[in-house]
């Protein structure tokens, strides 16, 4: 099998180089006329579709190439540079591999160097836009820590008393859908996020582990994570 040189070879990178493209996520659907009886108290949602299709996320996700062009200018860059510092090695890596009598060995040390060179460029480019990444996670907190209160007032709105995600169910009518109420209490929630995370904020897992850590070694706990500052939506 011949090496071919790919988009995909940056296949992690072009996720976070690529903001403008949202998460992959099924669509906020409407409610239809029900097929079948309703079961009153009962409803679907899908949590990632809400948060994916908020106002505070979209914005965000319209903000960054701009906020951040620097950084995926830097890192387009380089992955061209890296890209074209391998594909001389990758055409006679495929040349020597096409010969009668190919050098086994040779084509293994070829093979290695190839592969250093793309996994030390993967490293590279994930470094040069870990602030890219750290907005990203900045951003998809904020939003979920109101999600919960969106999904209470939602609930109590529709007077849902038992709600489910759509790994719960087989199939479900699309009545029983409560993306888009829960979408229009998140978007009252916060209508907008704060796109550039504080000096030193870590994400929240993150900061468990430190917490985590510290409660093992009898240190004493990691501290908070400073608030969010109150944002306005950007107006163009």
């Amino acid at each position: 099998m011949k090496i071919a040189l790919k988009a995909a070879l940056f296949a992690g990178i072009a996720l976070i180089a690529a903001p403008q493209i949202a998460l992959a996520a099924a669509p906020v659907a409407a409610a239809t006329a029900p097929v079948g009886p309703i079961l009153a108290g009962l409803a679907v949602v899908n949590l990632d579709a809400v948060r994916a299709n908020s106002n505070a996320f979209k914005t965000a996700q319209a903000q960054r190439p701009v906020t951040y062009k620097a950084q995926f200018d830097a890192a387009e860059a380089r992955r061209a540079q890296i890209e074209a510092q391998m594909l001389p090695l990758i055409t006679k890596f495929n040349a020597d591999r096409a010969l009668p009598a190919p050098n086994a060995a040779s084509l293994q040390q070829q093979g290695q160097t190839i592969q250093s060179i793309q996994e030390s460029g993967q490293q590279e480019l994930q470094r040069m836009l870990q602030p890219v990444a750290l907005s990203e996670a900045y951003v998809d907190e904020q939003i979920t820590d109101k999600l919960s209160a969106a999904v209470r007032t939602a609930m109590n709105k529709q007077h849902i008393t038992i709600l489910l995600t759509p790994e719960n169910i087989v199939s479900a009518d699309n009545a029983y859908n409560l993306n888009q109420a829960v979408l229009n209490e998140l978007n009252l929630l916060i209508p907008s996020a704060a796109l550039v995370p504080p000096a030193g904020w870590v994400p929240r897992q993150v900061r468990e582990q430190q917490a985590a850590a510290a409660a093992q070694q009898g240190g004493a706990p990691a501290p908070a994570a400073p608030a969010a500052p109150v944002t306005r939506p950007a107006t163009r």
